[in-house]
């Protein structure tokens, strides 16, 4: 009887331990079949955390434990040669994503996380100075084409000044978001080749809670290497 209930005990662990606390709830508009897969990154490889086939039902559920907030990916595989990818900042609870089987991803609302929010916040501003170097790519190419090296000049030095203003743009965010995993996230993915110094800066004013966190302790491993391999060259 002992090893029995010892038994039951740990089926009971195990199956608390593998309770997912993210739900998806996701509908995409005007999909009858396909399939649709919650994915993550890890260790440089896309891995399937959940998945579900449609037949008829564009509303549905996924499922999947964290262990932190971090960027989760939903794929919907239309049988051809690329799947399209919605990415979303995930945090535990539940996170709803509305969009269309026609323009799946850019068609996507997203109601979920602080951290989503934070997110979508940065990337609002971001996308004007993407906007803007495009503009200067053209501008660059007609330079080009024309012969025209003071126009070229000037449009070099104000491509380095947009760098420049994207870089310091993304530290002062992360270090005005210092309590949410997107900090670290922004220096990991925007600006890890950034100065050693603008990334130690916002290391270093990270919360416990995101130093902890699957980003925080990513950042802090980088860092660390960095400076591993510039004292060894």
């Amino acid at each position: 009887m002992k090893k029995l209930y010892i038994f039951t005990a740990l089926l009971l662990v195990i199956s608390c331990a593998k309770t997912p606390d993210l739900t998806v709830k996701t509908n995409i508009k005007g999909l009858k079949k396909g399939a649709v897969y919650l994915k993550k990154i890890k260790d440089t490889t896309l891995i399937t955390l959940d998945s579900v086939l449609i037949n008829g039902n564009s509303s549905f559920e996924l499922h999947t434990s964290l262990e932190s907030p971090e960027v989760l990916y939903l794929f919907l595989n239309k049988n051809t040669d690329e799947d399209d990818a919605i990415a979303f900042f995930a945090d535990k609870g539940v996170t709803e994503i509305n969009t269309t089987l026609k323009n799946f991803v850019f068609d996507a609302k997203i109601k979920g996380s602080n951290q989503h929010s934070t997110w979508e916040d940065y990337k609002t501003m971001i996308a004007k100075l993407n906007s803007r170097n495009l503009d200067l790519i053209k501008e660059k190419f007609d330079a080009l084409k024309a012969g025209d090296t003071t126009k070229l000049t000037l449009i070099n030095t104000e491509s380095n000044n947009l760098l420049k203003r994207k870089y310091l743009y993304t530290v002062n965010f992360a270090i005005n978001n210092k309590d949410s995993e997107v900090a670290p996230y922004l220096a990991l993915t925007e600006i890890y080749n950034a100065n050693i110094k603008l990334l130690d800066t916002i290391n270093k004013v990270l919360t416990p809670e995101v130093k902890a966190s699957k980003y925080g302790k990513e950042l802090q491993l980088f860092i660390d290497n960095i400076k591993e391999t510039d004292q060894n060259n």
